[in-house]
């Protein structure tokens, strides 16, 4: 193979491994620059005390904190539409979609070059934070990024200003150029600056030394100014934004016109059209599913009273009414008709517009979450619904008797969130329901609201047709925080049917005797060990053994007692049993560790 043709191949080869092999720095620079952008957007929209808002700026934090500690610092240039971190793209406005862009927002005041440093605290974060979009009731809300960080003094955090950069001398020596056309791969703006300041110190102090006058003579003929070179990969770059915007989505282009028009239009009955067209607008994107474009737009109202503080009452109650009904029926309706087009439907930003939304929303919401299909709806429905419904609970309380049983089973795991004793007796009422499913999990939310006290109406569950059931409430039962009469447990340990039952459950039905009544059951269970049975005799010498074991488990002086005449009375299997709970009552006394059987064989 010719050498030429080998070495070319060679260096193809190596341009496409370099391609398909991304910095690991430029991905962690891209992470946080996201994160920072929809921080911003939150803490504008919410406030920097909303959880949404909260949120996003702990999960900036520890996603800066992360790119610190490995890189030490973070550093950017800034262009008009794009941020550069050693000479890769890793923010563009048009890309990241947000609602202002970010660099253009950093590049119109004047800053050039941005580095977070190593030791950025969570104090320094909030301040940066409110420095980049300043609060509309703040006394800086005139001042540019540059005024608000350096009145901040924060030495975490170093910036490069356009006027820094003016007054740098321009050298073809690796000093700064004034084009912009400059690579962070080595070395960051302000280290550049600092370089040529040094030089140009030199310089001067060496003019001085020789007298003057060459220094002088040059400095005259000079002109001061630098010509541009459009190269062809710039025209090709040219080429393709041009493109970018010609095809920009028309959708986002009509909300742009709106937004200028609202910053700007001076006539009231033009005013009053415009927040009428908002409306349409809200209403079209809740049934396109568009919510990310939603949000935008709702954070762009929201921003409104700043942007327009000259609005008269009655436009400022339009756009009240406007935001306040975000969760009105027939606006909720519309987005249950999106969702129900099938489970593939776009969820990405809905659970932002639900948390928008007023508590009057509840009710609606209520009946989102009955008549949505799929289970992942189902589930954002039901976080909006644990936010905005938890000092709002009785539409939740009326739903627990829809004859749905997946309504109601969601409806159950958001009381259950709340865990307010107050709901136990609308869940008790639940232990009838026709679905077996409900049945268990009121049981489980039941344990919950009234953890201690009185077991009587646990009971009967013991004899439900679902076995599921039956083990969810002995389990509380078993606990050993409930009291019940043996009285209550009779019917169902007299009852024929009790024999037949697994030996397991039988087991079971006795601890919960055991935890619920003590000493009172003793006398039953001694019944078991010394009676002579005709009929049914090996059921009834397994009910006696379980008996042995639960009298051992029990350890009290009454039980101990019962079990010695049982070793006497009982016939041979029914001795051996004792016997063995004799020692494990004697070891319980002691207190000292032993296997509890009758724990291992119930079920949970």
């Amino acid at each position: 193979m010719p050498t030429d043709l080998k070495t070319a191949q060679e260096m193809m080869a190596a341009a496409v491994a370099a391609r398909t092999t991304e910095d690991p720095e430029i991905v962690s620079v891209r992470q946080v620059l996201k994160l920072l952008d929809k921080t911003s957007k939150s803490n504008r929209t919410y406030g920097s005390t909303n959880p949404v808002a909260q949120k996003f700026t702990q999960q900036l934090f520890e996603e800066l904190t992360n790119h610190l500690t490995t890189y030490s610092k973070l550093t950017f240039l800034i262009q008009r539409s794009e941020l550069l971190c050693k000479d890769a793209v890793v923010y563009q406005a048009e890309r990241e979609g947000a609602s202002e862009s970010l660099a253009f927002k950093l590049y119109a005041d004047g800053i050039r070059e941005l580095v977070l440093h190593q030791g950025l605290t969570q104090e320094d974060l909030s301040l940066f934070l409110a420095s980049l979009w300043s609060d509309a009731d703040s006394h800086e809300e005139d001042d540019d990024i540059v005024t608000r960080l350096w009145s901040r003094n924060l030495s975490t955090i170093t910036l490069v200003t356009a006027e820094e950069l003016s007054k740098s001398t321009v050298g073809n020596d690796g000093g700064t150029r004034p084009d912009g056309a400059m690579s962070s791969s080595d070395s960051t703006l302000r280290e550049l600056l600092d370089r040529e300041r040094e030089r140009k110190k030199q310089s001067d102090a060496k003019t001085h030394a020789d007298g003057g006058g060459s220094g002088n003579a040059k400095s005259r003929f000079q002109s001061g100014l630098t010509g541009y070179e459009v190269t062809d990969e710039e025209l090709a770059v040219l080429a393709q934004e041009i493109e970018a915007e010609r095809k920009q989505d028309n959708l986002l282009c009509i909300l742009d016109m709106l937004t200028a028009i609202l910053a700007s239009e001076k006539s009231p009955a033009l005013l009053t059209k415009l927040f009428s067209l908002w409306g349409t607008i809200v209403e079209s994107l809740l049934r396109e599913g568009k919510w990310t474009v939603l949000e935008r737009v709702l954070c762009l109202l929201h921003e409104t009273d700043s942007v327009r503080p000259d609005l008269s009452e009655e436009h400022k109650q339009q756009l009240a009414s406007l935001l306040n009904g975000l969760g009105r029926a027939e606006r909720v309706k519309m987005i249950e008709g999106y969702l129900n087009r099938g489970p593939d439907a776009n969820v990405t930003g809905l659970s932002t517009i639900f948390l928008l939304m007023k508590p009057d929303a509840v009710p609606s919401l209520c009946s989102l979450l009955a008549n949505v299909t799929s289970p992942v709806h189902q589930a954002i429905v039901s976080e909006a619904l644990t936010v905005l419904a938890k000092d709002l609970p009785d539409p939740l309380l009326r739903g627990l008797s829809d004859r749905r049983p997946g309504h109601v089973r969601n409806l159950l795991s958001i009381l259950a969130k709340w865990n307010n004793p107050k709901f136990a007796d609308p869940v008790e009422k639940l232990i009838r329901y026709p679905d077996a499913q409900v049945r268990r999990d009121a049981i489980r939310a039941l344990g919950l609201f009234r953890p201690n006290g009185n077991g009587t109406k646990l009971v009967p569950l013991s004899t439900d047709e679902d076995e599921g059931v039956r083990f969810a409430a002995l389990k509380l039962l078993i606990s050993g925080q409930y009291t019940v009469s043996f009285s209550v447990w009779m019917p169902l340990l007299s009852e024929e049917g009790f024999m037949d039952r697994p030996i397991s459950e039988r087991r079971a039905v006795f601890q919960a005797v055991r935890a619920t009544c003590g000493d009172e059951a003793v006398p039953y269970w001694q019944g078991l060990m010394t009676e002579w049975a005709w009929m049914n005799r090996r059921k009834k010498e397994e009910l006696a053994v379980i008996g042995a074991e639960t009298l051992g488990k029990l350890a009290t002086p009454s039980a101990i007692e019962a079990l010695s005449v049982g070793a006497q009375k009982g016939n041979a299997t029914v001795r051996q049993a004792c016997a063995a709970a004799l020692l494990q009552a004697q070891r319980l006394q002691r207190n000292l560790p032993s296997t509890d059987p009758i724990s291992e064989d119930s079920r949970s």
